[in-house]
């Protein structure tokens, strides 16, 4: 399933253009911060400009014309000591950041954003991030980690230095296929709590499921199912994976397949873990016409 941004109709008169302003070299923090305003608090800020600053400063007349703005129409977010920044003596201190307060804003105008797990997940972790907390993660001094957003977000000045403009839109894509993945995985997390369907396997335990949400698989590999089959309702298609460890592989699982299933296109990976009846790498595969529960009487015939 897609992810949809709310969609507002909004002022394009050239008589009035919004201006974001923030600091140069936006870390994550600032983009966070505007990215918020400009997805959830579009119809005052989805054709916003954005503009740049040193920290702590704020534009000048001339440079906000430059935008098409004036001054009035300024919002700054992590410099400027306004609403939308926390570096005031006052707010120093305190666990914020300029992404926890446009949240919390935007979150009064639309109170249901308060449920959306996803996107608070993002904004702990930006504002985890922007008071170092990363020190304290376990292992923090492995490299895995530079491979996460806020590493990502700075090393691209390196790879495109003094260009602010494209850094703050490379995170605003960041964050668009975060939001993306995080809701597919709160949504995974309620499909196997409210759909699942637990096997016993002498080994341990299974799961079958009827969902679209492929990331049911691996979030239920995580909470200890060595086994998962999840059939495609819509597509046809059925996927199988135990865990890399599981002390058992599926060669007697794709034998019996092969036996009953004389139509769809199986893919038997050599690892001996995953038997793939559809992948979004190959576009050609025909769906199996068996049902999830023929699976699940394999499932139950071979590792019970």
């Amino acid at each position: 399933m897609g992810v949809y941004f709310r969609v507002f109709l909004y002022n394009t008169s050239m008589d009035s253009r919004p201006l974001i302003a923030t600091h140069h070299a936006p870390d994550l923090d600032a983009v966070t911060a505007v990215w918020l305003l400009k997805r959830f608090h579009a119809q005052d800020f989805a054709d916003a400009k954005i503009g740049f600053v040193n920290p702590g400063e704020k534009m000048s007349l001339e440079d906000a014309q430059a935008y098409g703005s004036q001054l009035h129409e300024i919002t700054y977010v992590d410099t400027g000591y306004g609403k939308f920044d926390h570096h005031q003596p006052e707010r120093a201190q305190q666990k914020i950041c300029a992404a926890t307060l446009v949240y919390d804003h935007v979150c009064e105008i639309h109170p249901d954003l308060k449920d959306d797990q996803a996107l608070k997940t993002i904004v702990d972790l930006a504002n985890d991030v922007d008071h170092f907390g990363e020190i304290n993660w376990p292992k923090a001094q492995h490299p895995r980690y530079l491979f996460m957003i806020h590493d990502l977000i700075r090393g691209h000045e390196y790879t495109d230095p003094h260009n602010d403009d494209s850094q703050m839109h490379f995170g605003f894509q960041c964050l668009d296929n975060a939001y993306a993945t995080l809701t597919q995985h709160f949504k995974a997390l309620e499909i196997i709590k409210n759909k699942g369907q637990e096997i016993a396997i002498k080994d341990g335990k299974a799961l079958a499921l009827l969902t679209r949400n492929d990331d049911t698989i691996k979030v239920a590999q995580k909470q200890g199912y060595l086994l998962v089959a999840r059939k495609d309702p819509k597509l046809g298609h059925i996927r199988i994976k135990a865990q890399p460890d599981a002390p058992f592989n599926l060669d007697e699982l794709e034998k019996r397949i092969s036996e009953e299933d004389k139509k769809g296109t199986w893919f038997y990976h050599g690892s001996g873990k995953m038997l793939l009846n559809g992948s979004k790498k190959n576009r050609d595969q025909v769906p199996s016409p068996l049902t999830l529960e023929q699976v699940v009487i394999l499932i139950k015939e071979i590792y019970g």
